[in-house]
């Protein structure tokens, strides 16, 4: 097909969600070679351009050339979630507003062959240092889940042929109605207790492009909007084995799944809406024969995985064998979704500087909530916290770790 542009203006509006460009930027030639994407800025809001060209550690398999942002090699896929050929990932820089603003828009030029897709997903951080979620920009305006005072973009390419070209991304930010308020600093984070595999692929790209380690800590999730970028720990879980409980942050996306946010109650959730809070799809597929016993690509699920570890992780927490754990997602509670340094005397080891296992000298009691999903199906919740307890029978202070006192 030869390459031929297109323009495509959407009607703003609101969804409770963050941000402004179709299920997910996502620009794919639907019906074209190449796309035009745009949304019209509010008159009052504030507009700026990104500086595609500037590529560092935190970007994944891309370069800039003359033409926009590129992938770098079209053979580069992620670890976790085993994806396909041609993918690559962009965090531009936080862009601090002057003026505090919960809606987003975004304007994208990009040059798309057959079959290649870009996705714009943005989020936004307040003075405390919190951010929420990533969100893809959508057709319309969206609100975001809060008032922030900084806006930050990701585009990420799919595309195996390695043509494709993004030249231009400008997003507008604005104010519009107040969205409910916030957790506050005391509310619990969500919990649940999900089917956990070992990662393991040591010299693999994760989806945050980090070069997989032996013995690393860090954990994927089946959706990106709780990816931390390279090094960072804003998207962090508390999971805990047999053993004991460790603290690492979200660098990769999968397993099975990546648009299943299962922790995000069922009226927010990127996918599979029908499903209660806390059950990935994998889980449902595999347990109740939920979408044919496939997953989102169409692969039949073998096993009801909903979180992958990194050997160090997965040694840490006393597991020897794929198994259930419980996930506390700390970046869902009234917390800042950074994790504290280790503390002193805290059992710490692997390559993640956001990986810890806790020392219960150290550690605070957090309220969280637990879902229970059985295999019927039946879904309770239930408010907990976690509490000191001592591992293996080590005294209190050496060995031992925090656990949830009723997600078992």
């Amino acid at each position: 097909m030869r390459d031929r542009w297109q323009r495509h203006h959407w009607p703003i509006g609101l969804v409770s969600a963050l941000v402004c460009l179709g299920p997910g930027v996502a620009i794919s030639p639907a019906t074209a070679a190449d796309a035009y994407v745009s949304t019209r800025g509010a008159a009052d809001g504030v507009s700026w351009s990104e500086d595609l060209s500037r590529v560092d550690s935190d970007d994944v398999n891309v370069r800039h050339s003359h033409d926009g942002l590129r992938l770098r090699d079209p053979d580069t896929r992620t670890a976790s979630a085993r994806s396909g050929r041609g993918y690559g990932s962009q965090v531009l820089a936080p862009r601090t507003l002057d003026r505090p603003v919960n809606r987003v828009r975004a304007e994208l030029m990009a040059r798309l062959p057959s079959g290649a897709r870009v996705t714009v997903e943005v989020r936004g951080g307040s003075a405390d240092g919190s951010w929420t979620e990533w969100r893809e920009v959508a057709a319309t305006a969206v609100a975001l889940p809060r008032t922030v005072s900084t806006v930050q973009a990701r585009v990420t390419l799919t595309d195996e042929s390695g043509g494709a070209r993004v030249s231009g991304l400008r997003l507008t930010a604005d104010r519009g109605p107040e969205p409910r308020a916030a957790a506050g600093a005391g509310a619990a984070a969500v919990s649940a207790r999900v089917f956990a595999t070992r990662e393991g692929l040591v010299g693999g790209t994760t989806a945050n492009g980090h070069v997989i380690q032996p013995n690393d800590h860090f954990v994927a999730l089946p959706s990106r909007r709780g990816l931390s970028p390279n090094g960072g720990g804003q998207y962090s879980v508390q999971v805990c084995g047999p053993a004991r409980c460790e603290t690492a942050p979200v660098w990769d996306v999968g397993p099975w799944n990546t648009r299943d946010d299962h922790w995000n109650p069922s009226s927010l959730r990127e996918s599979f809406p029908d499903l209660p809070q806390g059950k990935p799809e994998a889980q449902a597929a595999h347990e109740n024969g939920y979408n044919g016993g496939l997953d989102g690509s169409g692969r039949r699920v073998t096993n009801p995985a909903g979180i992958d570890l990194a050997d160090g992780t997965f040694a840490d927490i006393g597991l020897t064998d794929n198994g259930w754990v419980t996930v506390t997602y700390l970046w869902t509670g009234g917390q800042s979704g950074t994790p504290s340094p280790t503390p002193p005397g805290s059992a710490h080891s692997g390559n993640s500087p956001g990986a810890r296992i806790h020392d219960e000298s150290a550690d605070t009691v957090t309220p969280f909530h637990c879902h229970t999903i059985q295999p019927s199906g039946s879904h309770t919740v239930r408010p907990s916290r976690v509490v000191r307890a001592a591992a293996n029978g080590a005294a209190p202070g050496r060995g031992a770790s925090r656990r949830p006192a009723s997600c078992r």
